[in-house]
């Protein structure tokens, strides 16, 4: 079993501390977080030994998981590679892309194995839909959360966008040829509503839509393909295919077909994979610990995680610079 010890006991840190203790993958040493008081609350509720030094902390196991708010990421993974431990880090995978870089160069250096927590890899709706997934064509996103307090302090796309940007960026096997964006800030500083357009040079389009001032929680992603249709809902775990193929000269009398001018009929075919039920948290934890048993590359590369944050950031770019010239557009009328 691989010693393992968590730094940060915030909300998610907390789950990361209850999937690990319950994990026959690790052993959980124990945690460290930078506020004292939490730490030591942490401790008495649950039973987790708090460690009063992160270095400590470092020292005492194989593995670090990395669940401290974006800001500190890249501090937090330097002390961790210069001890030559493993790592184990949340999304955003850091704030800018020269630290994500580096967290690269380094951990390449010394092979050290790291994984971004992009948890929707994990889903399970997800990877029942993956062997239908060929070429994409058209992809359509929408993620909608009700409103929260916490996480408002980053754009909705670092907090919410970059779950679908990373799924998008797995299955879409092309560079990037544009981008273009929007985004509305509500109620905090910061955009609280934001879309994207995303063409991708094999011709792939993306519409991304995301939103934290919702009614409802909505998760979900339409895949567009040569003869088929794939449907994904990553909040209710379900998945459904729609296929077109030639129909039979005598299909059955529960056939859908569809005839088009030519004459050329297709059948139109419908499947549901069988969506295994999991804890995508957990799965995404113990896939890392076996990459590190077996010496595997890891489903989420530092380099994904960097390649999502940098599109991430070009959608912010791309409408602060937008609202920046409506607002020159203004000055210049008075």
């Amino acid at each position: 079993m691989l010693k393992v010890g968590v730094i940060g006991a915030g909300h998610l840190g907390k789950i990361h501390l209850k999937l690990l203790k319950q994990s026959d993958k690790y052993e959980l040493i124990g945690f460290y977080d930078t506020f004292q008081e939490n730490g030591k609350k942490v401790e008495e509720e649950f039973g987790y030994k708090f460690f009063a030094s992160m270095d400590e902390l470092i020292e005492a196991v194989d593995v670090i998981d990395i669940v401290t708010p974006t800001l500190s990421h890249y501090e937090v993974a330097l002390k961790v590679i210069e001890k030559g431990k493993h790592f184990f880090i949340e999304k955003p995978v850091t704030n800018t892309l020269e630290e994500a870089n580096t967290l690269i160069e380094l951990s390449n250096a010394k092979g050290i194995k790291a994984q971004v927590g992009h948890v929707e890899r994990f889903n399970p709706a997800f990877t029942a839909a993956l062997p239908y997934i060929e070429e994409p064509l058209f992809i359509e996103t929408h993620r909608l959360a009700e409103f929260n307090p916490r996480g408002t302090d980053v754009p909705v796309v670092l907090d919410l966008m970059i779950h679908d940007l990373d799924v998008i960026l797995s299955i879409v096997k092309s560079e990037i040829k544009d981008i273009k964006s929007s985004g509305v800030s509500v109620i905090s500083d910061t955009p609280d509503i934001a879309n994207a357009r995303i063409e991708f040079e094999n011709g792939c389009v993306v519409n991304v839509s995301t939103s934290r001032m919702s009614m409802k929680n909505m998760r979900k992603m339409r895949v567009f393909q040569r003869d088929a249709y794939i449907s994904i809902d990553f909040l209710t775990k379900k998945t459904e295919i729609i296929k077109m193929h030639k129909a039979a000269e005598e299909p059955n009398d529960f056939a859908m077909i569809w005839e088009n001018d030519k004459g050329d009929r297709r059948e139109i075919a419908f499947e549901h994979p069988e969506v295994l039920p999991n804890n995508a948290i957990l799965d995404e934890l113990e896939s890392f610990a076996d990459s590190i048993n077996n010496d595997t590359p890891c489903r989420v590369s530092l380099e994904d995680g960097r390649n999502a944050l940098k599109v991430a950031l070009q959608i912010i770019a791309y409408f602060e610079n937008a609202q920046e010239a409506i607002q020159d557009k203004e000055i210049m009328k008075e």
